[in-house]
């Protein structure tokens, strides 16, 4: 009896992993830069803590109205891809053969032994065979609205939480000088969590989403500052 070797390879789930890092990192990012931005501006802690709940929640329900969009136009295409291909194979079996023959020997296989297993995958099952092969189609890598959007909404108020937190434990006037650094710090672990989930490297992780953080955060207290001013 053939014994089949399965491994776990990273990139399978990049799906997730992409939704899920994008959330928290939005979630940190902007709530954040919201509360640092109407800190700066001289408002109350209430004010400021009310602004943190309220970008938490209008962020989380945008992210997951975003990645459901999103991800359903992609699943729609996919669809409309695998309707068209199903007609072909039904209309011009020989030439969809043909055609998948062609893929196979790009990919390296002499034409008589691609011949052969296009023709073996096709009788066994031909739609999956062009869907994977010919479209890019597998139920790896297939768009999932829900779990995409549910992903999205729980990593963004996971992330918005943690700046909102610290916001609220700390003194109304040290908020500013506490949340920023208490969320690159936020930003840097999560960025490396991410890279090494996804077998890169941590500190690449970890620096690229820091700089990016503390540069949203400081334009954020600019604006937020000079508007204060002008009150």
């Amino acid at each position: 009896m053939l014994e089949i070797h399965r491994t776990r390879h990273r990139s399978q789930g990049t799906g997730w992993l992409r939704a899920a890092v994008l959330g928290a990192n939005d979630g940190i990012l902007s709530t954040s830069s919201l509360i640092v931005g109407v800190a700066a501006s001289g408002a109350g802690h209430g004010a400021v803590l009310t602004a943190g709940i309220a970008g938490l929640v209008s962020g989380a329900l945008s992210m997951a109205a975003g990645e459901y969009v999103s991800v359903s136009s992609q699943r729609d295409a996919e669809r409309a891809d695998l309707k068209r291909e199903r007609h072909e194979l039904a209309t011009d079996a020989e030439g969809e053969l043909t055609e998948l023959t062609g893929i196979y020997v790009q990919r390296g296989l002499d034409r008589t032994l691609a011949r052969q297993v296009a023709e073996q995958l096709t009788a066994k099952d031909a739609l999956a065979a062009h869907a994977r092969d010919e479209l890019g189609i597998s139920a790896i890598n297939a768009a999932r609205p829900v779990q995409a959007a549910l992903a999205s909404a729980a990593s963004f108020a996971a992330g918005a939480l943690l700046p909102l937190i610290v916001a609220w434990i700390v003194p109304e006037d040290r908020v500013e000088a506490v949340v920023t650094p208490a969320s690159l710090v936020f930003l840097a672990l999560l960025g490396a969590i991410a890279a090494r989930t996804g077998g890169a490297s941590m500190w690449k992780g970890a620096l690229r989403i820091t700089f990016w953080g503390a540069l949203a955060m400081a334009i954020t207290a600019g604006v937020g500052a000079l508007f204060g001013t002008m009150r």
